[in-house]
C-alpha cells in the first residue's frame, strides 16, 4: 500500500499534535492510578459482596470489563500499596498501566527500584519480556531452594538403653508443624488418661500450662 506524503508538511503543528497525544496519555495513566485506588478501597470494604463472587466479577458487570482484565485490575490494585514507587510513577504518568501491570507480577519492596528503572527505560513489550525472564529465574531459584531443603531432611527415632524413645531430625516447616500437632495431641491424651486413672489431681498441669523442654530450649549459636 502506497503512503502519500503531502508536499508541504507543517512539522511544528505535528510536534504540537504529538505533545498533546503524550500529555493526554499521561492524564489517562494518572486516571488509571486513581481508578486502581478506588478499586482497592472498594475491594477492601467488600462493596462487591452484594451477590457477586468477587470484586472482578462486579467490575465486569458494572464497568463492562472483560473478566480477565478485571481480575488483573484487582490484582494490581492490591499489589501497589506495597510498591509506592511504582504507584507514584503511574500516578504521574511516567509509567503506563501496561508496564505497571507487568512489573507488579514480580516486584517486591526490595526489587522495586531496579524494576522501576527498567520500566522507565524500555517499551511495554521490553518490560513484558524482562518480567517473563525474571519469573523463570525466580521459579528456578525456588526449585533449587526446595531441592536443597529436601536434601537436608532427616528423621531418626530409636529406643535408648534406658527404654526412652529418642527423636532427632530436621523437617520442613510443614512437616514440623504436623509433628508438633501430633505430639501435642498425644500429650493431651496421656494427661487425660492419667487423670482418669488417678481420679485426683496428681500434680500434672493441663497441656496449655506445660511447655515441652524442646520448646523452651533456645538454639545455641
Amino acid at each position: 500500500m502506497e503512503t502519500r506524503t503531502p508536499h508541504h508538511v507543517d512539522y511544528a503543528a505535528l510536534n504540537r499534535l504529538g505533545d498533546e497525544i503524550a500529555e493526554l496519555s499521561a492524564h489517562l495513566e494518572a486516571a488509571n492510578a486513581r481508578l486502581l485506588e478506588l478499586i482497592r478501597e472498594f475491594d477492601e470494604q467488600g462493596g462487591w459482596n452484594t451477590g457477586f463472587t468477587s470484586c472482578a466479577a462486579w467490575l465486569s458487570w458494572r464497568c463492562g470489563m472483560d473478566l480477565g482484565a478485571a481480575r488483573e485490575r484487582v490484582r494490581v490494585a492490591r499489589a501497589l500499596p506495597a510498591l509506592p514507587r511504582l504507584a507514584k510513577a503511574l500516578a504521574r504518568g511516567e509509567l503506563s498501566y501496561a508496564k505497571v501491570r507487568a512489573l507488579t507480577r514480580v516486584a517486591t519492596p526490595e526489587t522495586e527500584e531496579r524494576l522501576l528503572a527498567i520500566g522507565r527505560a524500555g517499551t511495554a513489550w521490553h518490560v513484558e519480556r524482562i518480567v517473563a525472564g525474571w519469573r523463570r529465574v525466580d521459579r528456578k531459584a525456588e526449585l533449587r531452594e526446595t531441592t536443597l531443603r529436601h536434601s537436608r531432611r532427616s528423621l531418626q527415632v530409636y529406643q535408648a538403653e534406658d527404654g526412652m524413645v529418642v527423636v532427632r531430625g530436621r523437617l520442613t516447616p510443614e512437616a514440623g508443624a504436623v509433628l508438633m500437632k501430633a505430639l501435642a495431641a498425644a500429650r493431651e491424651t496421656l494427661y487425660q488418661q492419667r487423670q482418669q486413672a488417678a481420679g485426683t489431681d496428681d500434680g500434672w498441669a493441663p497441656l496449655e500450662q506445660q511447655q515441652p523442654a524442646f520448646e523452651r530450649q533456645q538454639p545455641t549459636r
